[in-house]
């Protein structure tokens, strides 16, 4: 089937850059299986199997999340950090997160632990990345307190389980994609998979209920064209 392209085909791939593109953005916009990305090509006349959709999305997923993180504004100096459990293998991990005042995730982290070795891996990761905050809020798990301390003295640093509302929401997401995913198949596969979908999110999911319709509509038109732009730079 000769499908037309504006964009140059990635070398080694029978399809067009713009049909790997969106195979991948349907799959971490919206909660699907690979099986249901693979139906809704097939509907527009593409004739892929869920194995290579797997592919592309485990190659290029990590490109647009990489590009989405080099354009994105500076981070905010207030952060909000947090730790939830996932089972893998039956076998507890725990998934480190950070967002900034305004909701967007700084960064994710797979340790088998949660105690201050692992929070302080991942708050130097942060802070090599994006400095150091102002305000560091998290619940009153104690592993954080010298950590902090230590790498941040200069922060101030709020325990208190009340003001980390904000990132709680943002497990959700997670929580959704692991039911449907029948749960995560090793640390490397869920660090590799969230890395790239909360970046993705971040551009796609703008805070509806903050903007008008008009101004919804301009982010939309602006995220896509921002996906259209990653997608021209799609290497094999």
């Amino acid at each position: 089937m000769n499908i037309p392209s504006s964009m140059p085909r990635l070398k080694g791939y029978r399809f067009p850059r713009e049909i790997v593109a969106y195979a991948v953005w349907v799959y971490h916009r919206f909660a699907l299986s690979t099986a249901d990305v693979e139906d809704l090509l097939a509907d527009r006349g593409v004739m892929v199997s869920r194995e290579t959709i797997r592919k592309w999305v485990n190659r290029f997923g990590r490109h647009f999340a990489d590009c989405i993180r080099r354009d994105r504004p500076a981070a905010g100096d207030k952060w909000h950090l947090d730790e939830v459990v996932i089972p893998i293998n039956g076998r507890k991990y725990w998934l480190w997160r950070a967002v900034d005042a305004k909701g967007d995730v700084l960064d994710i982290l797979v340790q088998p632990q949660r105690n201050a070795k692992a929070a302080r891996r991942f708050l130097a990761r942060l802070i090599d990345r994006f400095g150091e905050p102002r305000v560091v809020i998290t619940d009153k798990l104690r592993s954080y307190f010298r950590p902090i301390r230590d790498l941040a003295p200069g922060s101030d640093h709020r325990a208190h389980k009340g003001l980390n509302n904000r990132i709680e929401g943002s497990h959700r997401p997670t929580r959704k994609r692991e039911k449907l995913m029948g749960r995560f198949k090793s640390p490397r596969q869920a660090q590799r998979f969230l890395a790239a979908h909360d970046q993705i999110n971040i551009v796609f999911r703008p805070r509806r209920y903050q903007l008008s319709a008009v101004s919804y509509r301009h982010a939309r038109s602006d995220a896509f064209d921002l996906w259209r732009g990653y997608a021209a730079e799609m290497t094999a």
